[in-house]
């Protein structure tokens, strides 16, 4: 088959199946594995060039919703009638399903299942290992800085936050993504700062921007030195990759305490 990822949490699913050499073709934001990246690429996630898209042939695209306004993409597929999946995970059970239900469509059912279980299991591990912690430190996840946006109770972080034995900071708010400000975050006095700005590398996120604004050298998190940069790459996307996010996670929990 010939197939093509429109965003990164696609083409990581793709590779977790080892199934990335049936690609041909990916958006500009696809960066892992090593091996996708001689692949043609065919524009940022958002701006898809779908007449590239078309003059690779591929006999299957896979969109995803998990990124909004992804929706003009889908709706370019089905106007130029072009093969194509649409995937939209939110939680870890999603990405699960989206294993299966990717690997079915691209005629490898048994993949699908192994990998699936794969990821269950070792979630569950990991879980396990952090069920009786003796406190759940608070965290506060930023993933934009102006404005300021946070996840909410329906998202993945807040699932990676609890199977790492603590809690997401604005887990109360019912929605995917929060926009919030510095001073309701000051307030709430979180345990740890979680930075993971989307789209940016963590090289380029220095502590200063985080410690310089206003009241903010007043949080606890800023007094024990426990602000995190993080890779955005896994923590933002919906991917199987976020297991290894979780797994760095416990690491610096652990060694905090």
């Amino acid at each position: 088959m010939r197939v093509i990822s429109l965003c990164p949490s696609n083409t990581e699913i793709i590779a977790y199946l080892g199934l990335e050499g049936l690609l041909v073709g990916v958006d500009d934001f696809s960066d892992w594995p090593e091996s996708i990246q001689k692949l043609p690429r065919l524009g940022p996630d958002l701006s898809i060039n779908l007449d590239l898209v078309e003059e690779l042939k591929p006999d299957l695209v896979l969109a995803s919703l998990s990124v909004p306004g992804m929706e003009k993409n889908v709706e370019g597929l089905k106007e130029r009638g072009i093969p194509h999946i649409v995937l939209n995970p939110q939680s870890f059970e999603d990405i699960e399903n989206d294993l299966a239900a990717t690997a079915a469509a691209l005629g490898f059912p048994e993949k699908g299942v192994a990998a699936s279980s794969e990821f269950k299991n070792r979630l569950d591990t990991i879980r396990r290992a952090n069920t009786n912690r003796s406190t759940h430190p608070a965290l506060y996840w930023e993933w934009w800085p102006k404005p300021v946006f946070t996840p909410g109770r329906i998202n993945w972080l807040t699932e990676l936050s609890e199977a790492a034995g603590a809690r997401n900071l604005f887990a109360d708010v019912d929605l995917a993504s929060v926009q919030t400000d510095w001073e309701d975050v000051l307030a709430r006095n979180p345990d740890f700062i979680c930075i993971a700005w989307v789209g940016v590398q963590r090289e380029k996120v220095k502590k200063s921007l985080i410690t310089n604004r206003p009241g903010w050298g007043d949080l606890d998190a800023v007094k024990k030195g426990r602000i995190l940069i993080l890779e955005e790459e896994l923590y933002c996307r919906p991917s199987p990759r976020l297991l290894e996010g979780l797994e760095k996670l416990c690491r610096l929990l652990a060694e905090a305490e």
